[in-house]
């Protein structure tokens, strides 16, 4: 769902160490250098956080991967439009985490996992199209790609799934609005539970669970500077 329709959410592996090819295309962030001009980070030792077009909870989500040691941020299409209308503006992300955008029909920033540099994936939050495209294998975004191939590498993926109760209030950026999940979007979500190396959540109380779990199975701590 987009901004205008807000998604919602209530309270096996194949290995590979193939690198992107030196004439791979560029994505914009390649070109002004916002993702890719920092130094290169050790083995699996940063969080790749992907944003889709969902509004619901988008600004606990945010706040939470801003607590996060070593974040990357993937932007989806629908990701870059909804952003900012929730007062969250690419430029001020850049100056926090490094940001990867859906630029390339290729999908070129997924070949990151390729070089191992990934410990987790995170989908927060996931719209209800984003669910349905990770729960049948579909990877036609940036956010869905990447979660497919975390999944063949054996990367964990915690996944804040949208429209996942009966009747669920959700703010959109102008209002409040009561959605009525079908069953269709119900049965996606439980579909998905059942997709490898995925960990649905359904809050951005779960979320902080599953994010405190991961954290204390790496040995890491959240970040306090950061409210």
């Amino acid at each position: 769902m987009s901004a205008a329709t807000p998604s919602t959410a209530s309270s096996t592996g194949c290995t590979s160490t193939s690198r992107i090819p030196s004439d791979a295309p560029e994505s914009a962030d390649d070109r002004d250098g916002s993702a890719l001009d920092s130094p290169p980070s050790p083995p699996r030792s940063r969080f790749a956080w992907c944003v889709t077009g969902s509004g619901h909870f988008l600004e606990e989500a945010m706040a939470l991967a801003a607590r996060l040691p070593d974040v990357d941020l993937f932007l989806s299409g629908a990701a870059e439009e909804v952003l900012p209308l929730y007062k969250l503006r690419i430029d001020a992300l850049k100056k926090q985490f490094r940001v990867h955008r859906d630029t390339t029909a290729s999908g070129v920033p997924v070949g990151r996992l390729y070089d191992d540099v990934y410990h987790t994936v995170v989908v927060a939050p996931a719209t209800s199209n984003t669910v349905a495209k990770c729960a049948f294998g579909i990877s036609d975004s940036l956010p869905t790609n990447m979660f497919a191939q975390a999944g063949k590498l054996g990367i964990p993926g915690i996944v804040f799934a949208c429209d996942t109760e009966p009747v669920v209030v959700t703010k959109s950026p102008h209002d409040w609005v009561t959605l009525r999940p079908r069953r269709i979007e119900l049965a996606n979500v439980e579909r998905l539970r059942e997709i490898d190396f995925c960990q649905v959540v359904c809050s951005p109380t779960e979320l902080e669970a599953a994010l405190t779990a991961r954290l204390n199975e790496l040995s890491l701590a959240w970040n306090t500077s950061s409210s």
